[in-house]
């Protein structure tokens, strides 16, 4: 259910408490994703509630937002709990003494802090995988067991199982879009200098972003206009014709049946409904796999930050990440600097080339969530996790913001159709990615025959 009707919902039914019951119900049931799902779950939700519930009958005034309930992945700062992001290493370190920026704001505008959200070791993978606490299945499925996607992997779940309304997550390379993508729900990455980064820990300060994950553009529109502070217009019309560039390589390399079968039928539903569909030649994006052939940002970044607790307690690692991390080990100064400069010149090129259009639209990943059976190896996982990185990716290395739409149909595996729009126009993106999703309506109601 989009946000805007759940807020309507409570407030007309004053039905707060009740709904924190009910995730948290969700959360404890017997044999389901709950304990892989949450790392931590609050103990006062209940109370903060009640205590709404109670206020608006009163007639005190609250927020549009009071009662939403929300999940925060676990690398966030939340007053008095620890954040481990992930990880065993820290579980003993001292609580966080207040709430990160983005929890703080979200606090303030009525949001209701349901639980802490397992996710990949430090949020280093696009899989979202966790030898530590588990990792939590994919809703579609799920006796089978797939993946939910990473890193935001709990997140993800979080929302498809119904134990939040919407999700805080975190996205560096494609962490909110890729298990969106793969669970068949609404993921936005913002323009990362938009929304602050306080009290996140963070993998690569040059790519993190703070986002979410929800069922509906509205949802993820809602949060961001919360923690940017930026307003938006939910109801808002995009503004004349919209042009839509594919890019006609490099996007679609690797990709499976199911997911170009959707892609296309969605592509062909948009220039139905009259959007402008364009061709377009991005040859430049081939160079992101070299730039990032040392580990890029991500790594080096990741290195200066992690290198005390590696040298005092390197076994502590899923070594799936360590082993990344310590890609930044060997790049010096200058690859550094070497790396900036790259990138620099990829935005200046690309920029110039996406000038006539509104965004880039392409399958948010290439393929369908793989099976846990399927990750067993290392080869296998360092593959399927590049793959699954490749598209999002593009988004962050051109410092741009992003948004991964579900376009499949009733019954088959989720595919996402992503956008991504340029530098800082994040409200005209929404606005668009809204209008886009009314569109694919008749193929995600099974109203539209192949």
């Amino acid at each position: 259910m989009a946000l805007t009707a759940r807020a309507a919902e409570i407030a007309s039914n004053f039905n707060r408490q009740a709904g924190v019951r009910t995730a948290l119900a969700r959360i404890a049931q017997p044999g389901g994703q709950g304990a892989t799902t949450f790392l931590k779950v609050s103990t006062d939700a209940e109370e903060i509630a009640a205590r709404m519930d109670r206020d608006a009958r009163q007639g005190q005034p609250l927020p549009p937002t009071a009662g939403l309930i929300v999940s925060i992945k676990d690398l966030f700062d939340v007053a008095d709990d620890v954040t481990t992001a992930g990880s065993v290493l820290l579980r003993d370190t001292a609580p966080a003494t207040r709430d990160a920026e983005a929890v703080r704001r979200l606090k303030q505008a009525g949001f209701i802090g349901i639980g802490r959200t397992n996710m990949t070791e430090f949020a280093f993978s696009g899989l979202g995988l966790n030898p530590h606490y588990g990792t939590p299945l994919n809703a579609y499925d799920r006796n089978t067991g797939r993946i939910p996607g990473g890193s935001s992997s709990g997140a993800a779940v979080s929302v498809t199982d119904g134990m939040c309304d919407i999700a805080l997550g975190t996205d560096t390379g494609g962490s909110c879009r890729i298990p969106a993508a793969l669970c068949g729900l609404t993921g936005f990455k913002p323009t990362a200098r938009r929304v602050s980064q306080a009290g996140a820990m963070p993998l690569s300060p040059t790519l993190d972003s703070i986002g979410s994950i929800g069922h509906s553009v509205a949802c993820c529109g809602i949060v961001d206009a919360v923690i940017s502070g930026e307003p938006f217009d939910i109801a808002a019309k995009t503004s004349g014709r919209v042009t839509l560039g594919v890019p006609t390589s490099y996007v679609f390399d690797g990709i499976d049946d199911v997911t170009a079968r959707a892609f296309e039928r969605a592509i062909a539903q948009l220039e139905t409904s009259g959007i402008d569909l364009i061709d377009i030649d991005l040859s430049e994006l081939n160079e992101i796999p070299a730039i990032n052939g040392k580990g890029g940002f991500a790594a080096r970044e990741a290195y200066l930050f992690h290198a005390p607790w590696i040298a005092a307690q390197r076994d502590a690692y899923d070594p799936r990440v360590l082993i990344r991390i310590l890609k930044g080990e060997a790049q010096t100064d200058a690859d550094y600097a070497i790396l900036k400069q790259q990138r620099a010149s990829l935005i200046e090129r690309v920029t110039a080339r996406i000038g006539g259009i509104d965004a880039l639209v392409m399958p948010t990943v290439p393929r369908i969530a793989p099976t846990l059976d399927e990750l067993k190896t290392d080869e296998a996982f360092g593959h399927s996790n590049l793959l699954m990185l490749r598209n999002p990716t593009i988004a962050n290395m051109l410092d741009q913001c992003a948004i991964s739409l579900p376009c499949h149909a009733p019954g088959d595996a989720p595919v996402g159709l992503m956008l991504i729009g340029k530098h800082g126009q994040d409200r005209r993106l929404l606005q668009i990615a809204a209008d886009i999703e009314h569109m694919l309506t008749a193929i995600r109601s099974g109203k539209l025959a192949d």
